[in-house]
């Protein structure tokens, strides 16, 4: 119980199916702010106090179980060392991952508990190969891209209450008729870890920026940085390049090389992604078909992005194609390659992100993006 209008409801509706419920309350920081700022951040003291409101009236146990500790290792040192390498990361996914879906399950399970509920917009179905997770009704709401870290071990006890509510409204008019007072609480957006909102400023006070070369894709230095953490890919303004282009058009930042802290620029053309290709991947179940074979699929890239079509498959890593920021302990990886034909070429797309992987609307499991290919170039390794 986030303290948040969406597992309040989800909490009710458990209660309501005759289920035991307990409320949990996640503490994620030894210093949690005391009170949020509009709908940033979230996991307060605040939010705790909302969460307990809410079991009081609810009428089920609740604690505030600590895995602030846990959450530091996981999460929070994560993501400064992705970012430290030139990737960049995405905390939700790996909270899930790290956290709600493996740490508090894991006590949970051991505590006799069947299953954890949350407040996530996201469907289980039971399948001939098993559970499989697939997006809620609502698509506007649909949060399945960032469960799709989950197994089919931690699917097995997941339970999912709003899965089928095609609205958030809905949800919220239900939470004021069950006399929930915080029914039109602003929804927490940000990463809960920075509520201010300002990554950059945030990772400036725990890394350290060593000034370097801008340089073209040909290796020529066209400019200097004062940091190359602070770029992100497909950014234009702010480069400070000396020269224009031969052409005069602007450039764009096409990728960080953390080893040799190198801002690469180049045409925007360059930015459009035909290929991406990663490893640390995870299935969701049974896929039911041979992921050595090219399949068709959506991939997105993004928690909000909309999701394109493709062909993926298992691959043996090409040493030749090794990146700087690919994991040297990879030895397979996901290759898809972008229907060009049904879709756009995805753009700004960055080592680092998560790509989750669907068979229509069932989630079949996800990767992380080591290496993105330019239209051109994708087309080619492919051919």
């Amino acid at each position: 119980m986030s303290g948040g209008v969406d597992s309040a409801v989800a909490a009710a509706r458990a209660v309501e199916a005759g289920h035991d419920v307990v409320g949990v309350h996640l503490a994620l920081s030894r210093m949690p702010g005391t009170l949020r700022t509009g709908s940033r951040g979230c996991c307060t003291i605040e939010d705790a106090m909302d969460a307990r409101r809410v079991a009081n009236l609810l009428g089920i146990p609740f604690y505030v179980w600590d895995f602030s500790e846990r959450f530091a290792a996981d999460v929070v040192d994560d993501f400064v060392a992705e970012y430290e390498a030139g990737r960049t990361p995405n905390p939700c996914l790996r909270c899930n991952e790290k956290i709600k879906f493996a740490a508090l399950l894991d006590k949970a399970i051991a505590l006799g508990f069947d299953a954890v509920a949350t407040g996530h917009y996201a469907t289980l179905v039971d399948g001939p190969g098993g559970r499989e997770l697939h997006r809620a009704s609502a698509w506007a709401k649909d949060q399945s891209y960032v469960l799709g870290v989950l197994t089919a071990e931690q699917l097995a006890h997941c339970y999912f209450p709003l899965g089928d509510t095609p609205s958030k409204e809905l949800i919220r008019a239900e939470a004021e008729e069950r006399g929930i007072q915080i029914a039109r609480k602003p929804d927490s957006h940000d990463i809960c870890f920075i509520p201010d909102g300002d990554t950059r400023g945030w990772l400036n006070e725990k890394l350290e920026r060593a000034p370097g070369d801008i340089v073209d894709e040909s290796g020529a230095v066209v400019g200097r940085h004062d940091g190359a953490r602070g770029y992100t890919i497909g950014q234009r303004r702010g480069l400070a390049i000396g020269h224009p282009a031969p052409d005069g058009k602007p450039r764009y930042v096409l990728s960080i090389r953390p080893v040799s802290n190198q801002v690469v620029v180049g045409p925007k053309d360059r930015l459009a992604i035909g290929r991406i290709a990663g490893g640390r991947f995870s299935l969701t179940g049974d896929p039911g078909l041979d992921l050595a074979e090219p399949f068709d699929c959506e991939v997105q890239i993004r928690a909000h992005a909309d999701p394109v079509p493709a062909t993926a498959r298992l691959a043996r890593i090409d040493e030749a194609r090794r990146t700087e920021q690919h994991r040297a302990e990879a030895t397979h990886e996901i290759v898809a390659d972008i229907d060009l034909e049904h879709a756009e070429p995805l753009l700004g797309v960055a080592p680092g992100q998560s790509a989750v992987l669907y068979i229509g609307s069932r989630v079949l499991g996800q990767f992380t993006i080591d290496r993105a290919l330019p239209v051109d170039d994708g087309r080619t390794a492919s051919a």
